[in-house]
This record gives C-alpha cells, sequence and structure tokens, in this order.
C-alpha cells in the first residue's frame, strides 16, 4: 500500500537549518512575526523572508523561495499561520506544504506551534498518490519529513493517533483506486485477512456459509460472476470485556456493472469505485487497531462482484433476505442495498451491537441531491445522527442529514413478495435508505450513509488529490473516540 510520509521529531537546532539539502518550511504569522528558525532563514536569505512577509499573506497561504541564497536547501516554504489558528487552519498549512514538497525530503520548522500535530496531520494526509500501475513512474525513496519542535516527544505522542487515522485513510484510498482485475473479491479479502497482524481478529466466511445462513439477497448480486461472494467480518476489542460493539457495515462491490439492467457504458469504468464503503469501513478497523482504540468496534463487509452472465439474477426475480423477507428485484443495478441487508442483520444477531453504522456508494440520486461536498445521512435516531454530524463537521468531512418516513417506504410495496428493491426514480437516495431501514432492529440505533458523491471525485478535495478520499475515515475515528472509547 502507499505508505503515509515518514516523520521525526527532533528538538529545534538553528544551525542544522542552513546545511538541509531539500525543502525547509517555515511559519510566518500574518502580520510578518517569526519564530527563531524563520528569523534564522531570514538573515540566511539577506531579509528575503521579511520581504516576501510584506505582501499581504492570510493563514494557510504558501509563498516558496527557490533556490535561497546562503543556504543548502533547494527551497524555502513560508507558511503563514498565526498561532491561535484553529485546527483547519493548521491542517491547511500541513496541505499546503504537500502540494509544495514534490519528492524532496523536508525539515518542518515548527517551534512551539500549539497544533504542530495537527499540521503534521495535514500534510500526511495530502502526501498521497497512486502511481501503483504507472510503470514509468519512478519509485519515491524520499518520503521522510523531519519536524523540528521545542517539545519533540510530546508532539511525537499527539501525532502518533492522527498518524494512525492517516494510514487507515490511505489504505481505504489504495482499495477504491484499485482496478476491478487487481481488487477481486478473493484480493480484497486477503488484504484485510493480513490486518490480523496488526491485532484485528479477521474470519472470511465464503460462500457455502453464507448460503447456510440464509444470506440469498447477497449471493443473488455476484451468482452472475466467476468470483465468488464473501463477508469478512474484522473485530477490534479494544473497550471493557462484555461491552456490546459498535458495528461498521460497508458494502464491497468490487466492480458494478448493473448486472442484467446494464449500465450505460460512458463512466462505467469508475465502477471500481463501488465497494467504498467497505474501504472505509477497512481504513476505520486499520486506524482503530493501529492506535489501539480504547473501543470495541466490529467492521463487516459484503464482497461482490456485480456482472451479467447465463446465471446472473434476472429483473422480476425473487430472492430470500437472511431476515426471512421476500424481496423482488425490479432493478439489478440496485444491488448494494441487497448485499447491505444480509450482513446488517447477520451483524445484529451475531454482535448484538450497540449501535450500528452502514456505508455505502449506493444511489446516484445522493449526487443529484448533494453533489460531491456532502456525504447523505439517514437515521433512526436523531442523537446519534447528531454525535456523527458533529465529529464528521469537527473532522472537516461533508455530511447533510436526509429525512426518512413511511411515505417513503410505501414506495417500496411489492405486488408478489415482502418487499421491491426500488421504488422510483422520485426520493431514490430516501427510498434506497428505507430499504435498508426495514432490516434494522428497533432497539439498534442506526446510520445509513450514502457515500456516492464524495467516496471518489474528479478533483481534489481538502485533504486529497483527485480520485479516491478517503472520506469517512476521519469522521468515524472522531465519532468512536467522542462516543465509545474508554476515557482515561
Amino acid at each position: 500500500m502507499v505508505k503515509p510520509v515518514t516523520f521525526t521529531f527532533e528538538d529545534v537546532n538553528i544551525d542544522e537549518i542552513s546545511t538541509f539539502a531539500g525543502r525547509v518550511a517555515i511559519l510566518v504569522t500574518p502580520d510578518g512575526r517569526m519564530d527563531n528558525a524563520a528569523r534564522r532563514v531570514n538573515r540566511l536569505t539577506k531579509g528575503a523572508v521579511a520581504r516576501l512577509s510584506e505582501d499581504e499573506l492570510k493563514a494557510g497561504d504558501a509563498r516558496v523561495l527557490a533556490y535561497p541564497v546562503g543556504m543548502a536547501a533547494n527551497a524555502v516554504d513560508v507558511i503563514c499561520l498565526d498561532k491561535r489558528a484553529t485546527q483547519e487552519e493548521a491542517r491547511a498549512a500541513g496541505v499546503a506544504l504537500a502540494k509544495k514538497r514534490g519528492k524532496d525530503n523536508v525539515l518542518v520548522c515548527l517551534g512551539n506551534h500549539n497544533k504542530a500535530e495537527q499540521i503534521v496531520l495535514g500534510l500526511a494526509l495530502r502526501d498521497y498518490g497512486f502511481d501503483a500501475h504507472k510503470t514509468a513512474e519512478a519509485a519515491d525513496d524520499a518520503r521522510a519529513v523531519t519536524v523540528m519542535v521545542t517539545k519533540p516527544d510530546e508532539v511525537k505522542e499527539k501525532a502518533a493517533p492522527l498518524l494512525a487515522i492517516a494510514e487507515g485513510a490511505f489504505f481505504t484510498r489504495d482499495l477504491v483506486n484499485e482496478p476491478a482485475n487487481v481488487l477481486t473479491t478473493e484480493d480484497f479479502a486477503n488484504r484485510l485477512v493480513a490486518m490480523s497482524d496488526l491485532g484485528l481478529e479477521v474470519e472470511v466466511l465464503e460462500e457455502d456459509k453464507l448460503a447456510e445462513l440464509g444470506m440469498g439477497a447477497l449471493l443473488s448480486v455476484g451468482q452472475g460472476s466467476v468470483s465468488p461472494s464473501k463477508v469478512v467480518v474484522m473485530k477490534w476489542m479494544g473497550g471493557e470485556d462484555g461491552t456490546a460493539p459498535l458495528a461498521l457495515v460497508g458494502k464491497g462491490v468490487v466492480f458494478d456493472t448493473g448486472g442484467i439492467s446494464l449500465k450505460p457504458a460512458g463512466g462505467m469504468e469508475d465502477m471500481t469505485m463501488d465497494m467504498g464503503g467497505a474501504g472505509v469501513v477497512a481504513g476505520t478497523m486499520r486506524s482503530l487497531a493501529l492506535r489501539k482504540a480504547k473501543a470495541n468496534v466490529v467492521g463487516l463487509v459484503g464482497l461482490v462482484e456485480n456482472m451479467p452472465s447465463g446465471n446472473a439474477t434476472r429483473p422480476g426475480d425473487v430472492v430470500t433476505s437472511m431476515k426471512g423477507d421476500t424481496i423482488e428485484v425490479i432493478n439489478t443495478d440496485a444491488e448494494g442495498r441487497l448485499v447491505l441487508c444480509d450482513v446488517m442483520h447477520y451483524a445484529q444477531e451475531t454482535f448484538k451491537p450497540s449501535a450500528m453504522i452502514d456505508l455505502a456508494t449506493l444511489t446516484g440520486a445522493i449526487i443529484i441531491g448533494l453533489g460531491h461536498e456532502n456525504a447523505g445521512v439517514f437515521s433512526n435516531d436523531d442523537g446519534f445522527a447528531k454525535a456523527f454530524l458533529k465529529a464528521a463537521g469537527n473532522e472537516g468531512e461533508g455530511a447533510w442529514q436526509m429525512p426518512l418516513g413511511k411515505a417513503y417506504a410505501d414506495l417500496l410495496k411489492s405486488r408478489i413478495a415482502d418487499v421491491k428493491n426500488v421504488g422510483g426514480r422520485a426520493a431514490g437516495s430516501i427510498t434506497a435508505a428505507e430499504f435498508l431501514h426495514r432490516f434494522v432492529q428497533d432497539e439498534t440505533p442506526w446510520i445509513h450513509l450514502d457515500i456516492a458523491g464524495v467516496a471518489s471525485t474528479k478533483t481534489d478535495t481538502t485533504y486529497a488529490p483527485k480520485g479516491a478520499s478517503g472520506w469517512g475515515v476521519l469522521a468515524l475515528n472522531r465519532l468512536v473516540s467522542d462516543r465509545f472509547e474508554i476515557k482515561d
């Protein structure tokens, strides 16, 4: 996988600044005030930093002094940031540094800035590129950043759990960016099994076990593909013994042709990202294990491929879910909900979770409604939904609550079965959520996150280049920290 940049934390050493080969980054305030490191660079460059600071700088602005006289560095990055900077501004400064860095080693002089660890996180999150299949790309061996701070041990301790979250986000991005001929259901499952080395308990349920459990809805989606359908269960039990876990459930359609209800050819190549929900669950579980979260969390992903063939599910077929409800398949391109309903039911029956969140690139309708700025949030518990929205807001990940209601659920009534899998074009993301709502046990607080618009984008996001964003890993980690972890 693409690994986050390696950080080394050390005491401020003014003499090292002049001899460092690579890029040197310094901080100045919007009114031009400099710390010791910036003053040192200003002297070495004969006042260049001061002259640059005479321009009006805003928080997060980044200016470059290329090939500065009097220094071994090939560039100095001058970042505008106040001591009273917000978390968002501090991360933005790190993002700005990552965009400037290229393949250089970097010496970042942060002095005693009180949000140094957030600057580090911003740099780590944005320093990502998926080049695994570019044969002409040279290997990037220079992925090291030295951070000079007045209390290096303290900053390193604060940064460690944040860098664990960054690694989880990278894992999610890698999964979402991979082509479907590489990330098959088998390969996906193997990558998750490998995380047992981090302390996760990982179990793979194969097709024979899924059939024994009665997961007819999930199996109907994958029956047209030669790739076997699977459910992977990841357990992190870092909380109190006996405490019911939070369950995270992810849709893992490794490629979605639409099945017999075939999608148009234009843009179908983007359907490699239809496993984005499973990717976020996997990345979150990786982060929780890496940072040794004091919480009980189970992550479950349904891995299938939706292909047309002589064995594929047809529109008009009736399948039976693990819950026992019969489902009339009106459109085989509304397959994600068939995967999720069985995995959600299994999660509740097996683990009796204290709460459950499912994530899926479920509907194009949510993109029509919210674009690529926000994920759709649907819930049967307003308090739980508000806690997630707060966590997402604090982490800069866009989310917006959408309605549920009986009138929407009624659109899913079937003439020949208990329910049908689509309710028409109107309110498509809401009727999809209501389909899933049917499979939530009454006592379980539940959130459905439709991430179709935010999982992968055509333009850069705040913390990622275009492509897979890793959206949700930060928000879910914050939610776990805020609501489910044991407090010291």
